[in-house]
């Protein structure tokens, strides 16, 4: 019935002339859903422009002085992705303002759905539709299909699907279902993109030409367009993705890895501060939950510096930057706490809050942070065991190396897009060779030569650094990894991504 409504609407802003403004979020997943209906819409000829927050001047969410801007400025439909589920006060405010609102979004409602024309989301309880796990994107690549209808063209549609793949994988929603359609297709599409902005995107992370990979996105790609939104404004990455200049994507593209570059030492000055806060009270990581804050830490980064933390210690974790006596905060969970539960326990503390189960975002006065983390920790302590606490690494199948060859490889790519629902298979392989001294990498990561059988393996751990003094040359050692091919100089091989190594028992 929603998305009945919502085409309806639609086509009447393009019959008459109407003009359409689309709310979007600076993440990758929101920035995708833009890309597509914008797109999609000036296809049909609509008068839409868009409106992507900048998070440090704005914040997350929907603002009432955006929405009044836009009614002052002629706009007669206001269109949210990735956005807009909470927000009740901002959306009664556009009705007042004789707005009509289209909401696509995919984060959990609060009590009770804000009053819009249309409001299309998967988590609502009474929605029929079968996926329910999909991103932002993906329900805004719904109503493109829906309001295109016969209009939409199979050139369209891998096109937008090369553009919802990018949002669906960065947003870790599960790969399962028409999420793995959207991403198995989307990839295939982005091995031979046709838009000047990919191109120049696939250029400067170095996958030019080369097939791509749900790590590709996850690690190379999306790291680029979230700099955007980070560190500036991701209107940049509007443009990149929609400009048919080729020179102006390459400058733009260029721009973004400089970004990400700056993105990433912001990124690890703050993880710093907080293992050297660690290391001076090292009991503190024996709470069940982990609230840091600091002043002056940069907003744009502070979510994944959360996730450093949680892969480091296995708590629930908030990161919080402080300026002007206002604390802005990012947190991520483990599988078995519910972190946006846990934020709704302690609503009365926050000026704006929402998400998911494994992620979610806030702001609240810095006053409130002690209160915030005691109160945390109280509901963590009675929502978890000490067991949750624990990591526990899943063991496909434990292997000889020398079973392992290219056949293998071939029969794993079968079972591609892996990630969030559909993990890439992990292996253990007891009592191999350490054939070197291990070698560290940039400061932070593991390299080292195993050999059980005939050939030997390069083996390598992500921020695995730490663990290079418990490893000897000569030694026997324990391994989990998954299998990888690795292209270097014109040479590929198979090697080994370390998942946790371990001295053999003696």
């Amino acid at each position: 019935t929603d998305m009945r409504a919502a085409v309806e609407r639609l086509e009447r802003a393009i019959a008459q002339n109407e003009k359409i403004l689309i709310y979007g979020d600076y993440d990758v997943d929101g920035t995708m859903a833009v890309v597509v209906l914008r797109t999609a819409l000036k296809s049909l000829g609509a008068q839409v422009d868009e409106h992507i927050p900048h998070r440090l001047e704005e914040g997350y969410g929907m603002r009432a002085s955006v929405v009044e801007r836009a009614a002052a400025d002629g706009y007669r439909v206001i269109l949210s992705v990735d956005t807009g589920i909470r927000e009740h006060a901002v959306l009664a405010r556009a009705r007042e303002l004789g707005l009509d609102c289209i909401l696509t979004d995919h984060h959990l409602p609060g009590d009770g759905l804000p009053i819009a024309c249309a409001i299309l989301n998967p988590r609502r309880a009474d929605c029929a539709y079968p996926e329910k796990a999909l991103a932002g994107v993906g329900v805004a690549l719904k109503l493109a299909q829906a309001v295109m209808g016969s209009r939409l063209t199979s050139r369209q549609l891998e096109s937008y699907l090369k553009v919802a793949c990018l949002g669906t994988i960065a947003d870790v929603v599960p790969l399962v279902g028409e999420n793995r359609v959207i991403a198995r297709f989307g990839l295939q599409g982005l091995g031979e993109p046709s838009q000047a902005g990919l191109s120049a995107l696939l250029e400067v992370s170095d996958l030019a030409g080369k097939p791509v990979t749900t790590g590709d996105v996850a690690f190379r790609l999306a790291p680029r367009i979230n700099a955007a939104g980070r560190m500036q404004d991701a209107r940049q990455v509007i443009e990149l993705l929609t400009t048919t200049d080729r020179a102006r994507a390459i400058e733009i593209a260029e721009d973004l890895n400089e970004l990400n570059y700056g993105r990433q030492k912001a990124e690890e000055g703050i993880l710093r501060e907080i293992l050297s806060e660690v290391e001076k009270k090292p009991g503190r990581v024996n709470c069940y939950s982990l609230v840091f804050a600091g002043e002056g830490w940069h907003r744009g980064v502070i979510g994944i510096v959360a996730q450093r933390v949680v892969e480091r210690f296995h708590r629930p974790t908030l990161v919080l930057g402080i300026e002007d006596g206002q604390a802005v905060g990012s947190g991520r969970s483990i599988r078995s706490f519910h972190l946006l539960d846990a934020l709704t326990s302690t609503a009365d503390l926050f000026d704006r809050f929402g998400g998911h189960a494994q992620a979610a975002g806030f702001s609240l006065p810095a006053g409130k942070v002690p209160e915030l983390e005691k109160r945390l920790e109280e509901y963590a302590r009675k929502n978890l065991s000490p067991a949750d606490l624990e990591p526990v690494l899943h063991i496909d199948a434990e292997v000889l190396l020398d079973e392992l060859g290219w056949n293998t490889y071939d029969d794993l790519r079968r079972l591609e897009p892996c990630g969030s629902g559909n993990p890439t298979p992990v292996f253990a392989a007891r009592n191999v060779g350490l054939e070197a001294p291990p070698r560290i990498m940039k400061e932070k990561h593991l390299k080292i030569r195993v050999r059980q059988g005939a050939v030997p393996f390069d083996a390598l751990g992500w921020q695995m650094a730490a663990l290079a003094p418990k490893l000897k040359a000569g030694e026997r050692v324990d391994i989990a990894f998954s299998l990888e091919a690795n292209s270097f100089r014109g040479e590929t091989t198979l090697q080994l991504i370390l998942k946790d190594v371990q001295p053999s028992e003696k």
